[in-house]
């Protein structure tokens, strides 16, 4: 199978297109998109078709048909023959929860992977850094657990070397393993990465009860999904880089914003603490009570927009997050763009996260 061509994209720096550059283009690719989809997956063909009455006029990114991410938990939908699929990824989910389903066929899984590749050098550069990974091992092995959790850790873990486990198969912080890793790679950088829920939980909170700091001041930290837990304990973002910084030295701290249903398209936090678009997705905010389109600094459903899925149609997903666009093309931080913030999950939500499943008996 070969999809719309989109290679150009991969020949530019991820953050180089101001809005009137990426406008016209983009819309373009997510239109090839959408027709690709509709004609090859026949669930979202009836879904246009009642929601759209077929006949949508797509001008801009916003005009772009989307549907919800909670239909993948309710849908087998793909665009691909069964005998195609590739590899399947589920998203993480409680125990009675259901989970999406997404099913790859090795040209879209090769695609997450070399856009992954472009936005993860702008973050680490080209060389591969030694990785201490805080989580355990076990992840890896527990099918019940090897879902979106256990594809993350794989998926980053390409950008390392020597790739550690910081904790044990109990989840307990496995100081042996770190205390070797770092004596392997003196005063180098280190590439951390972990959800943000498991960070707290299990490597700074013991790490502080020890009255423990570690050598890894140049280290850079790469963190993601699992806030709901932390903002239940009223940390937010500001506080748990204070305390990670504190028990680490380390400044480079760098969250993210992604999910399974569109993996390999991240968001990507700057010096400044804004998410960033890259020019291989978008972010729209939605009026939650008409799904209109709102302006920047309004509250409202995050919509994410990816060039990146062929095999299934996830290009254009309203999400139950709620965010606002902080601006574009004009953050401090040089890169152009929008960027934008993610304030929590929609009233009612089902709680989901990578790491906010893990449960200590698990």
């Amino acid at each position: 199978m070969s999809g719309p061509d989109h290679s150009h994209w991969l020949n530019l720096e991820p953050y180089s297109l101001n809005a009137a550059e990426k406008s016209h283009s983009f819309t373009q690719a997510m239109r090839d998109l959408t027709e690709w989809h509709r004609g090859r997956c026949g669930e979202y063909s009836r879904i246009l078709d009642i929601v759209y009455d077929g006949q949508e006029q797509v001008d801009e990114p916003e005009d772009v048909p989307f549907i919800p991410v909670r239909l993948f938990k309710e849908l087998d939908l793909m665009s691909i023959e069964k005998d195609q699929i590739f590899k399947t990824m589920t998203s993480s989910g409680t125990s009675g929860q259901q989970v999406s389903r997404i099913y790859l066929d090795k040209e879209t899984a090769a695609l997450q992977s070399k856009v992954l590749s472009r936005l993860m050098a702008e973050l680490l550069g080209k060389k591969r850094l030694p990785m201490l990974v805080i989580d355990s091992p076990s992840v890896l092995r527990n099918r019940n657990a090897f879902s979106a959790r256990g594809a993350g850790i794989l998926g980053f873990s390409f950008f390392g070397q020597d790739v550690t486990y910081a904790l044990n198969d109990e989840m307990q912080l496995d100081l042996p393993a770190i205390e070797a890793f770092l004596e392997r790679h003196p005063n180098q950088p280190i590439f951390l990465f972990g959800f943000t829920f498991m960070i707290w939980q299990h490597f700074y909170a013991p790490l502080k009860a020890l009255g423990k700091r570690l050598a890894l001041d140049n280290g850079i930290v790469l963190h993601g999904g699992g806030w709901k837990k932390l903002q239940d304990q009223a940390v937010g973002n500001r506080e748990f880089r204070a305390a990670i910084s504190e028990c680490t030295g380390i400044d480079r701290i760098v969250n993210y914003y992604g999910m399974v249903e569109q993996t390999g398209s991240i968001f990507l936090e700057c010096e400044e603490g804004h998410l960033h678009a890259p020019i291989y997705a978008d972010v729209i905010i939605r009026d939650p009570t008409d799904f209109q389109p709102l302006e920047a600094g309004s509250n409202g459903l995050i919509e994410v927009m990816s060039l990146i899925p062929r095999s299934y149609p996830g290009h254009a997903l309203l999400t139950e997050d709620i965010g606002r666009i902080e601006g574009e093309d004009n953050c401090p931080c040089g890169r152009l763009g929008k960027y934008f913030s993610v304030a929590g999950r929609v009233a009612k939500a089902e709680v989901r996260g990578c790491s906010d499943t893990y449960e200590a008996n698990s």
